[in-house]
């Protein structure tokens, strides 16, 4: 779903053999394969051990899913944050650093951001991502229509949040960018499940039950059917790159 994203990242900044890259809240690893494909030396750090254990599938075994040859050696997966990485040696330090899961709290994310820089080179590039304008973001207005469950607010990335997050780890925000990543899927019961998958319903699961949220998802989602029976809802991401 967020593929727009992390290409559009990726060639803005030009990742590619030289890149050594250090993924935050790195999910199920897709966002690393995107990189490692291109050749990049990729780490990732999650924090979840199902999320992890997917990522490990993807870019662990030998090489396949667009991994290059070489691409196994090339790749590092930790279970947690980055403080629990060793420093590289000096010569070798990550050239760039990686946030771009937008359901990730940004209250969790700003001391990861902060051990994170100091892994990095000097100047290197630290991007963060969130959802866009509120008004463009059709998923959003989805996660609304369920937070009664977990009656909390939900609340989508402000118009400088990102900076702000970025600032609070010690950054310094040095551009920005938007990307449009419609989120399409064939059918009702494969966009439920799509989103469950992506962690931002886990707090509704955890004080309903399973059966409960997809029940409210398929009523929030009707609108977005269409006349075939797929489902789509166009969304805009917002990134900062920021320097460490």
């Amino acid at each position: 779903m967020l593929v727009p994203l992390y290409e559009a990242v990726y060639d803005r900044l030009g990742v590619g053999p030289g890149t050594r890259m250090l993924g935050l809240e790195c999910g199920s690893g897709l966002a690393l394969l995107m990189a490692a494909a291109r050749g990049a030396a990729v780490t990732g750090c999650e924090p979840d051990e199902q999320r992890l254990a997917l990522a490990r599938e993807r870019l662990l075994p030998e090489p396949q899913w667009g991994v290059p040859p070489g691409g196994r050696a090339r790749t590092r997966l930790l279970l947690g944050t980055p403080d629990r990485l060793p420093r590289p040696v000096p010569a070798e330090p990550f050239n760039l650093v990686t946030a771009l899961d937008p359901a990730t709290a940004p209250g969790t994310l700003t001391p990861v951001l902060a051990a994170a820089a100091r892994l990095a080179g000097h100047g290197a590039p630290v991007v963060l991502a969130g959802w866009g304008p509120s008004e463009r973001c059709a998923t959003g207005r989805v996660l609304r229509m369920t937070a009664r469950l977990t009656e909390q607010r939900v609340r989508l990335s402000g118009r400088d949040d990102l900076e702000e997050l970025a600032r609070a780890a010690g950054l310094r925000p040095d551009g920005s960018g938007r990307v449009s990543c419609p989120f399409g899927y064939p059918d009702m019961d494969s966009a439920v499940r799509g989103l469950v998958s992506t962690g931002l319903f886990d707090a509704a699961v955890a004080a309903t039950d399973q059966q409960q949220v997809d029940k409210e998802l398929a009523e929030a989602l009707h609108p977005y059917r269409g006349g075939d029976g797929t489902v789509r809802m166009d969304n805009v991401f917002r990134y900062v790159i920021a320097r460490a």
